[in-house]
């Protein structure tokens, strides 16, 4: 397949904007070309690996239960479809422009290189959290598997190292090596959590369907809405990722049908499974049963030991870990990618934009991201620290999908976008989907990032109740006087 080149990708909307773009731009050719390695099988895997059924099922079952009281299955329904709103912006915009970088990266030609400057940031930002985050999760998972028992504090750190050092060599050796751990990962997840949440659903379930829309309002948040809001905000944290499919665009063959065809894919069997399993799991022991496993860091392996037996819970703590690891693997997969797409554009050191000769990966940016997400860790030595990172992760990625579909929104109402030509055609219903998507990400990045004291930590201080926007905050002022200086430099300069 030619290769292809941005400037048949992203056609000049006005020169000076051109000739701004170019002057902060590295060549590409000095940077070196991706290896175009990934089949619409692997794009798939990987965004599937991103969001990961089980690593989200985790994140979500026993907060909604706990917050809720019960009857979060509508909330997480109705999130679910929202996501798909968004997703099929990420799909037009991929089908047209499938490029590395993904929405850092039509931000910047669509709009303009500072709208550029300020996606990347966050997107990078919000990306390595999630790795940051994910890191130390599964470390704890790595330890349990080979150690046993419960880490904390400085342990969970050292584990959680460990387990990006096995995400770095997976991803730095080949795109072999990382198809190899993403294949046993989907396994782990299909043949493991799917096969047990059958064997509830079908052996050992207790209740009717209709107990998955029961008990809302009797946890901790005061109200019915509140309660509902809540759990369409921890539904949130379950369906992200699936954009990791559009930052891979320059190794897929065919990238302007495979990529929309992978974030659709990706997000649909994520959900179904995560909507499956819950269901499973919520069905299967007395309600009274599921509010005292949800109020323990693992909320899943007591019931599934103590409905399936005992026997069943070793097995699943390795399927875990395995998910964990594909996932972590995919996050650095993701992350790098973004780093190096930055660093094209002369938006991050050119030293990250490198590729080796041989496995024509981004190694540099690979090494880098990791990096970054270990000195992420170790905000892991403070539990209020920690759970900023984790807080931020999430809604950081809804700002990225707020700031795209308002971007994408945004040149298609002025002209600077036209999705008639992209391999994705919707016609009409393009610009309504865009809309709503738009609308219905930024209410879920202000609910998100809504403080709530009933879902954080006993005790929390007030910043990390505000986690979410202090650190977006934070993130927007010094890009503006990073923005702003290189603007006075170039002034002066010329």
């Amino acid at each position: 397949m030619p290769t292809i080149k941005e400037s048949d990708l992203f056609p000049a909307v006005n020169n000076e904007r051109i000739d701004e773009a170019e002057s902060e731009r590295k060549s590409t050719n000095e940077a070196g070309q991706l290896c175009r390695s990934m089949s619409v099988w692997n794009c798939c895997t990987l965004g599937f690996s991103v969001v990961s059924p089980v690593v989200g099922l985790y994140a979500i079952f026993g907060v909604e239960n706990q917050v809720t009281g019960g009857g979060w299955i509508a909330a997480l329904i109705l999130c679910l479809f929202m996501q798909l709103m968004v997703a099929t912006v990420y799909a037009e915009l991929s089908s047209q422009f499938p490029i590395a970088g993904g929405a850092y990266k039509w931000s910047r030609h669509l709009i303009g290189p500072r709208t550029g400057q300020y996606a990347g940031i966050i997107y990078v930002s919000s990306v390595i959290a999630m790795l940051t985050t994910t890191a130390y999760t599964g470390g704890m998972w790595l330890s349990a598997v080979i150690v046993g028992g419960d880490t904390q504090g400085a342990s969970a750190v050292i584990w959680g190292g460990v387990f990006l050092l096995i995400c770095t060599l997976v991803n730095i050796v080949s795109q072999r090596a990382y198809k190899i751990i993403n294949l046993l990962g989907v396994s782990a997840e299909v043949l493991g959590s799917i096969c047990v949440a059958l064997i509830l659903f079908f052996f050992f379930r207790i209740y009717p369907v209709s107990e998955l829309f029961e008990h809302l309002g009797t946890g901790l948040a005061p109200t019915n809405v509140t309660a509902f809001l809540a759990a369409l905000a921890i539904a949130g944290w379950a369906f992200i990722g699936f954009d990791s499919c559009s930052t891979i665009a320059e190794e897929a063959h065919n990238p302007e049908r495979v990529i929309p065809r992978a974030i659709f894919l990706s997000l649909l069997a994520v959900g179904s499974v995560v909507l499956f399993n819950s269901s499973a799991l919520m069905l299967s022991v007395s309600h009274t049963t599921l509010i005292e496993a949800s109020a323990t860091s693992d909320p899943i392996s007591p019931i599934i030991a103590g409905t399936i037996g005992t026997w069943a819970a070793k097995p699943f703590l390795v399927i875990v870990m395995t998910a964990f690891l594909s996932c972590g693997s995919s996050v650095v997969n993701y992350a790098s990618r973004i780093v190096f797409s930055m660093a094209r554009e002369g938006n991050l050191p050119s030293f990250f934009a490198r590729v080796t000769r041989k496995t024509q990966l981004p190694r540099n940016a690979i090494i880098g991201t990791v990096l970054m997400a270990g000195l992420g860790l170790l905000f892991g030595l403070n539990d209020g620290a920690v759970a900023t990172i984790i807080a931020f992760g999430t809604g950081g990625l809804y700002a990225m999908f707020s700031m795209t579909t308002g971007v994408g929104l945004y040149a298609r109402l002025t002209g600077r976008w036209n999705p008639a030509l992209g391999a994705l055609r919707l016609g009409r219903w393009g610009l309504v989907i865009n809309i709503v998507a738009f609308v219905w990400a930024l209410f879920e990045l202000i609910n998100i990032g809504w403080p709530r004291d009933y879902i954080a930590a006993p005790g929390a201080s007030w910043w990390q109740l505000w986690a979410v926007p202090l650190v977006l905050g934070v993130i927007l002022v010094l890009t503006t006087l990073h923005v702003q200086m290189g603007h006075r430099r170039a002034i002066k300069k010329f």
